[in-house]
């Protein structure tokens, strides 16, 4: 079993689209306005396997993230250079936590919010 996509609701279509492509290097795979429902959806892909579905419904509610709920509470990506992520993260304008250390495993990670506050984390691989 593998993971196959993962589903996000955001704000603003365009945006997030930019914030994953430039953060995340995905692509484009497919793009529907969905009339019925006045929303969007975007196929982006993170690699050949894993997909990220972006959605836009109106009047969607915000997401409680502080303090946390419930229910999921950050997505991971692996990075083989994360001083470097880092880096190029900050660049971007994308504010990020300091670089931590992971007690259990040795790893070092951070984390940083996509556009609409959704928690995410880059992991040393």
């Amino acid at each position: 079993m593998t993971v196959h996509h993962i589903a996000i609701i955001c704000s603003d279509i365009e945006r997030s689209k930019k914030f994953y492509i430039d953060i995340f290097g995905c692509t484009i795979r497919a793009e529907h306005f969905r009339a019925e429902r006045n929303s969007w959806k975007v196929d982006l892909a993170i690699d050949e396997n894993i997909y990220l579905e972006l959605f836009t419904f109106p009047d969607a509610a915000a997401r409680p993230s502080y303090p946390e709920a419930m229910g999921l509470r950050h997505l991971a990506f692996g990075t083989t250079d994360i001083h470097a992520e880092h880096t190029r993260i900050k660049d971007l304008g994308v504010s990020c936590e300091d670089i931590r250390t992971d007690i259990y495993t040795g790893k070092q990670f951070f984390f940083f919010s996509d556009p609409d506050g959704l928690p995410l984390e880059l992991y040393s691989l």
